[in-house]
Order: C-alpha cells, then structure tokens, then sequence
C-alpha cells in the first residue's frame, strides 16, 4: 500500500525550530519527486519546497528560503524539512505529497499521493 505519512509538526515560539518528516511506504523515493506543501486556516495551500533526488533539484519558497532546508535519507524513504527560525506566519498544516519539483515551483497532480498532514504552531 502506497502511503506518506508525516511527523514532527508541534508548538514551538518564534525563532524555534521543527523538524518534519514525510515517511514513504510502498515506495521509494527514487523515481519521485516529493514537495512539501502547508495551507493556514482560510488561505490558500502554498507549496514550501521540494526535492528530487534522482536529478538534484531542490525548490525553496520565498517566503522560506534561507530558513527551511530539505533533504532526503539515504535509504530514500524519508524527506525532511528543517525549519529554522520559525514565525507565527509559518502556522500551517504542512503536507507532503508526490510532486513534480522544479527549480521554479512544486507542482501536484490528481494522481499523487499525499499524506495526513501535521499541525505547526508558532506562538509565544
């Protein structure tokens, strides 16, 4: 069964940090592209970053870039995304699905998978 699940998500104040995992199964991430994606309570889903392994790509949002870093295991079973000084804007549910991941934008399709979601709160 094909399946992502993350992890890692929590309360922490501003200028904290997060760790997130997005744990695939089912698969590996070798011929997969994976973004990470968050969506605010009454805003649109904003994609975050992505990487693809197979060709080296990585993509940063501006609204992250120079604080998030994402990364795959060698294993290529799990991406994470590293969040550093994190601000209340950064509140979100973060999702990770299967995507298509350029150096100028993540991209789904009606076929990826996604996972559950994990809840990020930054708040003093």
């Amino acid at each position: 069964q094909v399946q992502l699940v993350e992890s890692g998500g929590g309360l922490v104040q501003p200028g904290g940090s997060l760790r997130l995992s997005c744990a695939a199964s089912g698969f590996t991430l070798d011929y997969y592209a994976i973004g990470w994606f968050r969506q605010a309570p009454g805003k649109e889903r904003e994609g975050v970053s992505c990487i693809s392994s197979s060709d080296g790509i990585t993509y940063y949002a501006d609204s992250v870039k120079g604080r998030f870093t994402i990364s795959g295991d060698n294993g290529k079973t799990t991406v994470y995304l590293q969040m550093n000084r994190l601000q209340p804007k950064d509140t979100a549910v973060y999702y990770c699905a299967t995507a298509s991941c350029l150096p100028v934008g993540v991209a789904t399709e009606k076929y990826d998978y996604w996972g559950q979601g994990t809840q990020v709160t930054v708040s003093s």
